[in-house]
């Protein structure tokens, strides 16, 4: 697939400020993800061009000493869910997923809301990684490129105002596969607050 916008972008991966300084002296490398719910499937999540809102989910999840990381990330061959190219293959994987779950009498996995969080943006999205996870199989089985990277926009939380269309919690995500297109980690300066 080629890419029809910039190939390098800026994410933010919020964590612990141990994790954070490790990984920028090049001691370790950012966490992959891999759970049945993960929005983009599995890879290294980062939050595109929004420091402050990775420092906000380390808060989030409990971290007790919350930091962030910056990353120069080259998408490479990225499923770019913004594009309709990559929504038009990810529409043909569900329907191939669904029918494979039909003809063995599964279950298709469900998008949930979290438990005592009642929201409208079901975080859970078991479907869409199971569905994201069936199309890397397809790739793989076709032997053609891997995706080095998942990029996909999602509206999220309350409206910004009143019948606002814009949520307070919106962003885009990037799930780098493929290690080799982090080029670069760095503190952002200036650190974002809280």
């Amino acid at each position: 697939m080629s890419r029809l916008a910039t190939s390098f972008v800026l994410g933010y991966h919020g964590c612990e400020q141990a994790i954070a300084e490790q990984a920028i002296q090049g001691q370790i490398d950012i966490l992959q993800s891999d759970r049945d719910y993960d929005w983009l499937g599995p890879g290294a999540y980062f939050w595109e061009s929004d420091p402050l809102r990775a420092l906000e989910w380390a808060v989030q999840k409990g971290s007790a000493a919350p930091a962030v990381i910056g990353a120069v990330i080259d998408l490479g061959n990225c499923l770019d869910l913004v594009s309709r190219q990559s929504v038009e293959l990810l529409r043909q994987a569900y329907q191939l997923y669904e029918r494979q779950q039909m003809q063995v009498e599964l279950r298709l996995a469900q998008n949930l809301q979290a438990p005592g969080r009642p929201d409208p943006d079901n975080i859970l999205r078991f479907l869409d990684c199971a569905v994201i996870r069936f199309l890397h199989g397809m790739i793989a089985e076709q032997d053609r490129a891997p995706f080095d990277t998942v990029r996909g926009l999602f509206t999220e939380g309350d409206a910004v105002y009143p019948g606002s269309g814009f949520k307070n919690q919106s962003h885009t995500q990037v799930a780098v596969r493929n290690p080799a297109c982090i080029l670069g980690i760095f503190k952002p300066i200036p650190y974002p607050q809280i």
